[in-house]
């Protein structure tokens, strides 16, 4: 299992049913802020002044799950998951005592990370004051030592610019917020304030979701690296002069100056008689609000006064309003692992593109030529990959969704970034199934690769100290970390091998354009979409031009596997119940592997049996899977790749009066079956002063070159 998938080492013991609760309530403001006694020595809260409400500290949670079911269950409680997550648990913010219950009533259990999300804040600004007196410059380009503000990424883009005209040109995106910011980026690269000649584009993008606050900052130092380093450094030169790199560090400019700044803290002891604790309080809080996830959005398809989005944001971690930028792309929008519900952390929005921030990119990926894009967020330290929703998964035309076309290229690319900043190399569905995410979208429009970095171990926003050792890489990474993880992408955005090659001749200042449209798919539908990315031809009237294939990846051949209508073993068991809280235990044998072990525990009553699934490891019994669904629910574990072996099926009565229960357990083999696809051309025009003046389809597939001749027919 990749390091980043295991649980974290240093775990609490488990606040388990009954004592859970009373810790939930265990907070208050009376003398500071204080944190969650160890299980068993929970004690009540002191009572608190009149006109001062009980205060409830978000916390960072590892809850156990087992397999892709319980995840979905937990997913499915519109609970705060992070990218946090192993084979058998997920990391969940919680950000109110009504959330703790609804995670109890669950019936699942958890380990208890950061108990208090506020005072860990308020230990890592003092860590970050203490590194910045001790370091004065870090060994980041810029030499910080501490977390921007909006207001710092827009004055370094815009000083990036000015001194350095020759590679960089600060941008603004068409579209602002929903409360009137403006989104700024910088494109880097030779001649950047020139023409584009055929230089294809890698996109860095950074704090989709507000918290993730390293997102921008390794974004950010890497357009300042990039900038600073041509003509100095051989490798980065060659590399820009081949290639245009576009880094838009804030893409969620709201979310962040709310988490940033209505995030921050008051010492109320320097308010002297203002202070309503008479004195005895030591912070006064915003709680939540650093933890803000998604973006401004208050109501569906209706803007709102500029300015208006902190006064109308008042739910803990912004819950209750806005939608998840990085569930609202257009690929697969609307499928598993994004809700349908305002109020939950994962919403989708209203239709794919819905949020002008989205739209700032997806404008970008279609005129831009981006054969390599990589969306920064925080933690877990993970490099992930398309496609977000695991390959057993029905899509919309009933099929598997299977994996993408460009798998081996895609793993290969991501073993070749993981080398340099240690990060697992992972699907993004081995965390759990997400649907519109950037992506998805990008690699499946274009065929341009994608993938999300998700930086750091540990935390949203952890001491910068941290935030500089992923960027210049420590320990055994040290000198590469991930500023080598992105040369190795923007090595990879002007590869041959990787991309189509358009070369030939054509009448010098000419316009040439490659367009497509085309229906990109939802879950349940499609949306109308294009691509139309140009080049101006040279004054050597030759050009080699850098392109994606012709044929997106969603339309491409489609390989998957299915189970075989019948098991190669089956056992059914009818056993007698045991009492409450008691189990009973049924073996099953495997003969080989399995592709597919469906175990379905069934029962008379409509009241709470659970499943749990035990693999048989020398004189050990080791959990792969568990059901434990609402009362009335029946239970089912399926795994998937199953060893060979010996199992044990434990029945465990939660709750129930039934006399007896069944198991049904069938191993199948699976059969792999590839769909036919289709075959996409772009249109190829050539335009001199705005007028088209030739027109050609072309088909064009990864490390291919077609030569075109373009002189006479564009003339």
């Amino acid at each position: 299992m990749p390091d980043a998938l295991r649980r974290p080492t240093s775990r609490r013991p488990h606040l388990r049913r009954p004592a859970l609760l009373a810790a939930a309530c265990a907070l208050s403001l009376a003398g500071g802020l204080t944190q969650v006694a160890p299980s068993g020595a929970a004690e009540p809260p002191a009572p608190l002044d009149a006109g001062v409400s009980d205060f409830f500290a978000p916390r960072l949670l590892t809850v156990d799950v087992v397999g892709p079911t319980e995840k979905q269950r937990l997913l499915d409680l519109g609970l705060d998951m992070t990218e946090h997550a192993g084979h058998d648990y997920v990391e969940v913010v919680i950000h109110s005592a009504a959330e703790l219950r609804t995670l109890v009533e669950n019936k699942f259990t958890y380990d208890v990370r950061i108990p208090d999300l506020i005072a860990r804040d308020l230990e890592v600004k003092a860590l970050d004051a203490a590194y910045a007196a001790r370091v004065a410059r870090s060994p980041l380009p810029s030499g910080r030592t501490g977390y921007r503000f909006a207001k710092d990424y827009n004055r370094d883009m815009r000083l990036l610019a000015k001194k350095h005209k020759k590679v960089v040109r600060r941008f603004k995106l068409p579209r602002p917020t929903l409360d009137g910011r403006d989104v700024y980026g910088v494109e880097i690269g030779k001649g950047v304030r020139k023409p584009n000649t055929g230089q294809p584009t890698f996109l860095l993008m950074g704090v989709h979701h507000a918290r993730e606050w390293p997102s921008g900052e390794l974004a950010m130092e890497l357009a300042i690296d990039l900038a600073t380093s041509y003509g100095k450094d051989k490798r980065i030169t060659k590399l820009l002069k081949k290639a245009r790199v576009i880094v838009v560090p804030v893409v969620n400019e709201d979310g962040f100056n709310l988490s940033r700044t209505d995030g921050e803290y008051v010492d109320l002891r320097d308010l002297n008689d203002y202070d309503p604790l008479d004195g005895t309080g030591s912070v006064l809080a915003t709680p939540g609000r650093a933890y803000m996830r998604k973006n401004c959005r208050i109501v569906d398809g209706q803007d709102t006064p500029d300015a208006t989005c902190k006064a109308l944001l008042a739910t803990p971690g912004g819950f209750g309003h806005g939608v998840d930028l990085n569930r609202n792309y257009g690929g697969f929008w609307g499928g598993p692992g994004a809700s349908d519900l305002i109020a939950e952390p994962t919403y989708r929005g209203a239709e794919a593109f819905s949020e002008p921030e989205t739209q700032n990119i997806r404008d970008l990926v279609r005129t831009r030529n981006v054969t390599m894009l990589i969306s920064n967020h925080t933690f877990s330290n993970l490099v992930l990959r398309p496609n977000g929703v695991n390959p057993t998964t029905i899509g919309s035309d009933g099929l598997p969704v299977g994996d993408s076309p460009d798998e081996k290229g895609l793993k290969k690319l991501g073993a070749k970034m993981t080398a340099a900043n240690g990060y697992a190399n992972i699907h993004g569905w081995q965390l759990y199934d997400t649907t519109g995410t950037t992506e998805d979208y990008s690699y499946n429009a274009t065929g341009g690769y994608g993938y999300t970095f998700e930086i750091g171990p540990n935390e949203f926003h952890p001491p910068y100290e941290e935030v500089v050792d992923e960027y210049v890489g420590a320990g055994k990474y040290a000198g590469k970390g991930n500023r080598e993880a992105y040369l190795v992408a923007l090595e990879h955005a002007s590869d041959p091998r990787f991309s189509g090659t358009l070369k030939g001749k054509a009448p010098r200042g000419a316009t040439l354009r490659l367009a497509k449209t085309f229906d990109s798919p939802t879950w349940e539908s499609s949306f109308e979409d294009f691509v139309d990315t140009s080049i101006t031809v040279p004054k050597s009237g030759r050009f080699s031009w850098l392109v994606n294939p012709s044929t997106r990846p969603v339309v491409a051949p489609k390989t998957y596997s299915v189970p075989k209508k019948t098991p190669f073993k089956s056992q059914v068991d009818e056993e007698p119940v045991a009492p409450p809280l008691g189990s009973t235990d049924v073996e099953f044998v495997l003969p080989k592997k399995a592709d597919l072990l469906d175990i379905d525990l069934d029962w008379a009553t409509p009241d709470d049996l659970d499943l749990e699934v035990y693999r048989q490891v020398g004189d050990k019994l080791v959990e792969v899977g568990s059901s434990g669904n609402a009362p009335g629910e029946k239970e089912k574990v399926t795994l998937v790749d199953a060893s060979q072996g010996t199992y044990v099926l434990r029945v465990v009565n939660y709750a129930s009066a039934a006399p007896t229960f069944t198991l049904t357990t069938e191993a199948f083999e699976s059969v792999t079956r590839t769909t036919k696809g289709g075959v996409e051309r772009y249109t190829l025009t050539c335009e001199q002063n705005g007028t088209v003046k030739a027109k050609k389809k072309v088909l064009i597939d990864r490390g291919q070159v077609k030569k075109l001749n373009l002189r006479k027919a564009c003339r």
